[in-house]
């Protein structure tokens, strides 16, 4: 038996009575909204980052994900400000939060109180993007990097004062040189007021840059640790410190494997501090040495230069044996050739008397004055014909111009609008009516008198 399909009908056979509450929307987020966060109020979870991005508010928002699934995330302004570095996409974090719901959205996210990098650590997360930056800026460049003094008067140590460094470094130092300046500035080495203190011993330092016995090269030491330890030596604030020192600073921290950020901006980096104390001074005894060998040979060299100016001496007084009789052979030459250049000096002054004498009479004869009243004569002469010649030509043109007026008169179109004859054209164009035929109904014309000019239409 077939039955109708009624659209008001339960097709699931659900009885209109078995429901039960109804839900709002916003109610059924909140009470989903309640749940969450009150079954996850806290929890650690492990992902890679995808999407970051960090708004003008200072927050960060992400998604971390793994193979199967992802979720929204976000650290707020006044918690990733402790962050050591700054996240990445492709970074794996491990991250401590609580989870929330976006009510207006529906949707769920983790927001962080604490991240970590899986495997590197936030220390050397942060370690690598402060020594990608500085690198950026030219904090490591060589042109920056200041020559360190070859024999320094005053040698300063920022350091612990209790631990072994530098009680080695000391050793070492004097043992080089026993009565060279050392100034020890304490510092504490690792710990929260770490940076500050070796900052302040570096600026300390430097205060006294242009005063009398100021330090030469300033040496940042401390022994080997994990890079836990190592962290005031691998902050920013140390490093512009370092950067901005007027005085070379040389950098002795950890093994000779361990390397800090203040190991690239300092301008010489010492594999360990002992090794600091073997690069900071020479050997005294083995300067006194090289003096010695150096005034040796010194003295050798003046002796020779003192035997060949005496060899020298001696070939020049045998050449000058004898000299009284070159003096007066010199002396005889001397007075020849005076009375040579004597009598060739006369010879001269005679021959250019005569040739004066015999110029003036020849100037004398052809005496200017005459030769210029003849010119004068002609050119009086040239100047009256040239004015006669002149007023003629202007007559004649004169005629000539009257006449060609005379003509241009005649023939002139407008001479006839004087007799009440006239002139009409197209006003577009202007074209000269000679034919009625070429003027159509309508047509605006201009008509030409022999005063003004009168515009008619075709009718």
């Amino acid at each position: 038996m077939a039955h109708s399909k009624n659209p008001g009908s339960n097709q699931n056979n659900f009885p209109a009575n078995s429901r039960g509450h109804i839900y709002t929307v916003s109610t059924f987020t909140s009470e989903i909204k309640d749940i969450l966060e009150s079954t996850y109020p806290f929890i650690w979870i492990k992902g890679e980052v995808s999407n970051f991005k960090k708004a003008v508010s200072g927050h960060y928002y992400f998604t971390l994900k793994d193979d199967l699934a992802q979720i929204n995330a976000v650290m707020f302004r006044n918690q990733n400000r402790q962050l050591k570095f700054e996240p990445e996409d492709g970074f794996v974090l491990i991250g401590f939060g609580r989870l929330s719901l976006y009510e207006p959205r529906g949707t769920y996210q983790v927001i962080f109180e604490y991240l970590e990098p899986d495997g590197k650590g936030a220390l050397v997360a942060a370690f690598e993007q402060l020594k990608a930056r500085l690198a950026d800026e030219g904090l490591f460049k060589d042109k920056f990097k200041k020559p360190l003094p070859f024999l320094p008067k005053k040698i300063s140590i920022i350091t612990s004062p209790t631990g072994a460094v530098v009680h080695d470094l000391i050793a070492i130092i004097t043992r080089r040189y026993p009565n060279i300046r050392i100034e020890i500035v304490p510092s504490k080495v690792q710990g929260h007021e770490s940076e500050d203190e070796i900052v302040s011993g570096l600026e300390l330092i430097n205060s006294r840059y242009a005063v009398h016995n100021a330090s030469d090269i300033i040496i940042l030491a401390r022994g080997g640790g994990s890079i836990e330890d190592m962290h005031a030596f691998n902050s920013e604030k140390v490093a512009r410190a370092v950067f901005e020192s007027k005085i070379p600073v040389m950098s002795a921290i950890g093994h000779e494997t361990d390397y800090t950020i203040i190991d690239f901006v300092a301008d010489m980096r010492a594999p360990t501090p002992s090794a600091a104390g073997e690069i900071v001074v020479p050997v005294k005894d083995d300067l006194v040495s090289k003096c010695n060998e150096e005034f040796k040979y010194l003295n050798k060299v003046f002796l020779n230069y003192l035997q060949a100016i005496n060899n020298q001496w001696k070939h020049i007084s045998k050449r000058l044996f004898n000299q009284e009789r070159k003096i007066s052979d010199l002396r005889l030459k001397i007075e020849d050739l005076f009375v040579r250049l004597n009598r060739v000096t006369v010879y001269i002054i005679q021959k250019n008397k005569d040739t004066l004498r015999v110029q003036s009479k020849v100037l004398l004869k052809n005496n200017p004055i005459s030769y210029a009243m003849m010119l004068k004569d002609k050119l009086k002469q040239r100047k009256s014909n040239l004015l006669y010649f002149i007023t003629k030509l202007i007559d004649q043109k004169t005629s000539n111009l009257n006449g060609y007026v005379s003509i241009l008169t005649a023939l002139n179109p407008t001479s006839i609008l004087d007799r009440g004859y006239s002139i009409t054209r197209t006003i577009k164009g202007q074209t000269v009516v000679r034919d009625s035929k070429i003027v159509h109904k309508g047509q605006e014309l201009e008509i030409i008198l022999a005063k003004g000019k009168l515009t008619v239409k075709n009718i």
